[in-house]
């Protein structure tokens, strides 16, 4: 199919111009406004199998690309590879079971609607683009969705949060921008690198800047690196820039708990793998172990942290930092097993983080409250809840047979091939991570049921068993089967890795020419 990856990333935002033309707010309007943005993103869903369809994982280089001229210069590129297709399709899946689960939503539900529909766009926009500044209005793009999802559906002190999101990860993406520039003044308007399609291009007036091509040396690829790595660390989030993301979760309804854990936090690892290590690869290697260490801190401390929360949100969000600490490592790991592991990693922790989010949403539909000392023996009223939240906490910690288990375990065998004692003190949050999730699920699900407010709390309807039933398909599956990955990006991530060795060991530093001058 012609044009396939614009009509699917397009085709939620014609949605929502759509539904941004009807007429009213009554119950029938607002009632209508969801069936529209389910039928919305299931039809985004469906067409998206047709790139999954076509991909092929033995070519590593990008796949149903679509180029056209804009205005000023600009191009529209966008493709696929091994490494962004999983991501479009994680996506696209998620994004239907969102739209469901704010099935309960009451206040300016078409405007709600809409900024989820345009957020899907903006998020796809991000795993497709093949052109800088197209990637960049993309990536920018999402944080206003974002911004008004947590300002405005949001708890108490949703205006905190969301300010502290949006200028968090605003300006961290500054300084790509600036770094952006930057190469550009410094590559001029000639064709660089043959001006294929190998990576992420630019056309500038008359001439093509090729990002590929792009050869920088010296103190400017760490300075070029440092300022990408800003941007993606913030939207990671790494340590110790993490701290808008309890904030922004526990103040966001569900549904934008759902989408910030499972896919906007993907987008600082994808960004890693995008940008980091095939444009800045001497930068990445020099700056590997320093990655490294603020990961391990990461997900020690976060986990320590976790510990000690009251709110199931914020728990569950200290959780997500402390996984992505084991994504960055992985990918900073630089070998197959570690980038294997980390993709891995980010497409498990989509379901499972998602689930997780979505466990605090049905409980606080009924009561009101995310305080994990208001529950206690909820497995006698709700034994169907309580089996589901005990497979994703299980999934959380990284139990054989979940897709939790396979993410950790890849990534730490990469983290260990680069630096044992690292690896050991990662291998720490595998425990940690256990204490935490076991002793959340103890005190809200087992237990005396002795809190009068719980003992006509009702277990959950069909409409939300209907949600979970495909994360717990996706999460086992991938858990028995990780093939299904594993095949996949495989060939791109050993194409990846085998470019990154060779600018690595190519690489003669400026202090060696200067001698051989001399």
């Amino acid at each position: 199919m012609d044009n396939i990856l614009s009509i699917v990333t397009f085709l939620p935002a014609i949605a929502a111009i759509f539904m941004g033309v009807l007429k009213g707010d009554d119950p029938a309007a607002q009632r209508n406004a969801k069936w529209l943005a389910l039928a919305a993103t299931s039809a985004t869903f469906l067409v998206s199998l047709a790139i999954l369809f076509q991909f092929d994982p033995n070519d590593t280089g990008f796949q149903m690309v679509e180029e056209s001229e804009w205005l000023f210069g600009l191009s529209y590129r966008v493709g696929v590879d091994g490494i962004s297709v999983l991501f479009v399709m994680l996506t696209t899946f998620l994004m239907p079971l969102v739209v469901a689960a704010c099935w309960n939503v009451t206040h300016r539900v078409k405007e709600y609607m809409m900024a989820l529909l345009i957020l899907e766009t903006l998020m796809l926009g991000v795993f497709v683009a093949l052109d800088l500044v197209l990637f960049y209005l993309f990536f920018e793009g999402g944080l206003i969705p974002m911004f008004l999802i947590i300002g405005i559906w949001g708890g108490k002190d949703r205006i905190y949060a969301a300010f502290k999101f949006f200028l968090y990860t605003f300006l961290g993406s500054v300084l790509m921008l600036v770094a952006m520039v930057a190469m550009y003044i410094d590559a001029g308007t000639s064709c660089i690198g043959g001006c294929e399609v190998s990576l992420l291009t630019h056309q500038f007036g008359a001439g093509t800047l090729d990002i590929a091509g792009v050869q920088v040396v010296g103190g400017m690829q760490t300075l070029l690196f440092l300022a990408f790595f800003a941007s993606f660390a913030v939207k990671m989030p790494m340590w110790p820039v993490h701290t808008w993301l309890p904030d922004a979760h526990v103040q966001a309804p569900t549904a934008g708990s759902v989408v910030l854990a499972a896919i906007l936090l993907k987008m600082g690892g994808y960004g890693f793998l995008r940008f980091s290590l095939p444009m800045f690869p001497v930068a990445s290697d020099l700056l590997a172990e320093f990655v490294m260490i603020l990961s391990v801190i990461a997900i020690i401390y976060t986990s320590l942290v976790a510990m000690m929360q009251e709110d199931m949100k914020k728990l569950i969000a200290y959780s997500s930092v402390a996984h992505m600490g084991y994504v960055t490592m992985g990918i900073f790991a630089a070998n197959q097993q570690g980038i294997d592991g980390a993709i891995f990693q980010m497409l498990s922790h989509g379901f499972v983080s998602g689930a997780l989010f979505l466990c605090v949403g049905v409980i606080y539909d009924r009561m009101h409250t995310r305080d994990i000392d208001a529950y206690g023996g909820l497995v006698v009223r709700m034994p169907a809840y309580a089996a589901v939240f005990m497979l994703f906490t299980m999934a959380n910690v990284g139990l054989p047979g979940t897709s939790g288990f396979v993410g950790e375990f890849l990534t730490l065998i990469g983290i260990f091939k680069v630096n044992t004692w690292i690896g050991v003190l990662a291998a720490t949050g595998v425990i940690l991570s256990a204490c935490y999730a076991l002793w959340l699920y103890r005190r809200v699900v087992f237990g005396d049921l002795i809190k009068e407010s719980l003992k006509s709390i009702t277990d959950m309807t069909t409409r939300e068993r209907a949600i979970f039933a495909p994360l717990i398909a996706m999460t086992i599956l991938l858990g028995v089967y990780p093939s299904l990955v594993t095949d996949a990006i495989g060939p791109s991530v050993e194409a990846l890795i085998g470019r990154y060795e060779v600018a690595v060991e190519s690489f003669v530093p400026d202090t060696a020419v200067a001698a051989a001058e001399e």
